[in-house]
């Protein structure tokens, strides 16, 4: 297939693939007429670089994954490589959790003095400190 079929199949475009090319992801065959040819296992390739974009890989970071698919495996994540790469993520995904916890649990509190400062004659609801936001 040629590179407009290959956007519109994987719902990217032709721009990003070439872009993906560019960075050694995506390694397009030239026909004679010069044209770019794809095949299902670029379809593959490039659906599953969309998929771990859509989860918080960076381009970057999908290039154990891709590896993996080249190597043969029928899934990305069928490697050690991209097994850590799982885990690395999680753990960055963990400490922002943790410091919005922080910041929500400040807030929390900052907001609890502010209606404590209040007037004491304040309608009972909005001196009262939301659990969730």
């Amino acid at each position: 297939m040629r590179i407009g079929e290959l956007a519109k199949r994987t719902g990217t475009t032709t721009r990003a693939l070439r872009f993906y090319e560019d960075q050694g992801l995506l390694a397009a065959r030239r026909a004679a007429n010069g044209y770019r040819e794809y095949d299902e296992d670029d379809l593959q390739l490039v659906t599953e670089i969309l998929k771990l974009q859509t989860v918080g890989l960076s381009l970057d970071e999908t290039r154990p994954f891709v590896e993996c698919l080249r190597s043969g495996h029928e899934t990305g994540d069928s490697c050690p490589s991209s097994i850590e790469m799982y885990r690395r993520k999680l753990a960055e995904a963990d400490a922002v959790l943790a410091r919005l916890g922080a910041i929500r649990a400040e807030l929390a509190g900052k907001l609890a003095e502010a209606l404590a400062r209040q007037d004491p004659g304040c309608a009972p609801d909005p001196c009262v400190v939301p659990e969730r936001l």
